[in-house]
C-alpha cells in the first residue's frame, strides 16, 4: 500500500486551524465514496487507489495519520457479523472502540442498536465517522475522549475492531479487559491475524463466533490478508 499515513509538521499546523465544515470539506475533497467491501450496503468515503492521495507524497497529505481514512480487515468482519446477527444488537447500547471510519458503529445502527458511540481519539475520524453516518442515514454519536482504560463503560456490547496492530497496543488492551468489570456484558473482536494478537496469551480467553473470507480489493491493500475473525471475549 503506498498510501500516506504521516504527514509533515507543516501539515500539523495547517490541520489545528481547520473548523469541522473545512475537516468535512477535506475528507469529501481527498477520499471517494466506496461500497467495495464485505458490507457493500454501506457507503463509506475511504481513501482508494482512485484517490490523488493513494499516490501522493507524504508532505502533500493535509491530515495526521489518516487511518480513519481506510476500512481495516478486523473492522470489516465485525461489520459483517454485525449485519448478519441482528437479534445480538437490536436494542443494544454499544461502544465502538478506535471506530476509525465507523462502519462497524453505522452496522450496529442499521441493526437498530439503541445507542452507538463510535469512539476515537483522532478528531477527524470523528468528523469522518459523521459524515458517513450522514451518508447511510443512521444515528450514531461520535466521542474523542479516550475510553480505552476506563472501567465504568454503560454499555452491554464493546466493539474491538482491528485494534491490535502492534504488541504494546495489544498488551494495553489485553489488561484491560482483565479489569473492566461486569460492564459490559458481551466484548467482540475483528483481526485478521495479526502477529500481535494470533500469538497473545489473551487468546485463551477469546471464542471465534465467525470467519469470512477478504474481497479482493481488501486483500490486496492489507499485505496478503485472505480472511478475518470474528472473537467473544469471555473472561476466565
Amino acid at each position: 500500500m503506498k498510501v500516506i499515513l504521516k504527514c509533515t509538521r507543516n501539515s500539523k499546523q495547517i490541520l489545528k486551524r481547520f473548523h469541522s465544515k473545512d475537516a468535512k470539506n477535506l475528507i469529501k475533497q481527498h477520499t471517494e465514496i466506496s461500497r467495495d467491501h464485505l458490507t457493500p450496503e454501506i457507503a463509506l468515503h475511504l481513501i482508494t487507489q482512485n484517490c490523488q492521495l493513494w499516490h501522493s507524497h507524504p508532505d502533500t497529505c493535509p491530515f495526521i495519520d489518516p487511518f480513519w481514512a481506510f476500512y481495516w480487515p478486523g473492522g470489516q468482519v465485525l461489520s459483517r457479523y454485525i449485519l448478519d446477527n441482528k437479534e445480538l444488537f437490536e436494542g443494544k447500547t454499544v461502544i465502538d472502540i478506535g471506530a476509525g471510519c465507523g462502519a462497524t458503529s453505522i452496522a450496529c445502527s442499521l441493526v437498530d442498536a439503541h445507542h452507538i458511540i463510535a469512539n476515537d481519539i483522532d478528531n477527524v475520524a470523528c468528523e469522518c465517522i459523521e459524515l458517513n453516518s450522514e451518508l447511510n442515514k443512521t444515528s450514531v454519536t461520535t466521542s474523542a475522549v479516550n475510553l480505552l482504560g476506563g472501567n465504568d463503560l454503560e454499555c452491554d456490547i464493546l466493539l474491538l475492531g482491528d485494534m491490535f496492530y502492534d504488541e504494546i497496543t495489544t498488551n494495553t488492551i489485553s489488561d484491560w479487559l482483565d479489569h473492566i468489570g461486569s460492564c459490559p456484558t458481551n466484548i467482540l473482536i475483528g483481526d485478521p491475524g495479526r502477529h500481535s494478537f494470533k500469538n497473545h496469551p489473551m487468546k485463551n480467553k477469546l471464542e471465534k463466533v465467525g470467519t469470512y473470507d477478504l474481497p479482493a480489493s481488501c486483500v490486496s491493500e492489507n499485505n496478503g490478508f485472505t480472511y478475518a475473525s470474528v472473537w467473544q471475549y469471555r473472561p476466565s
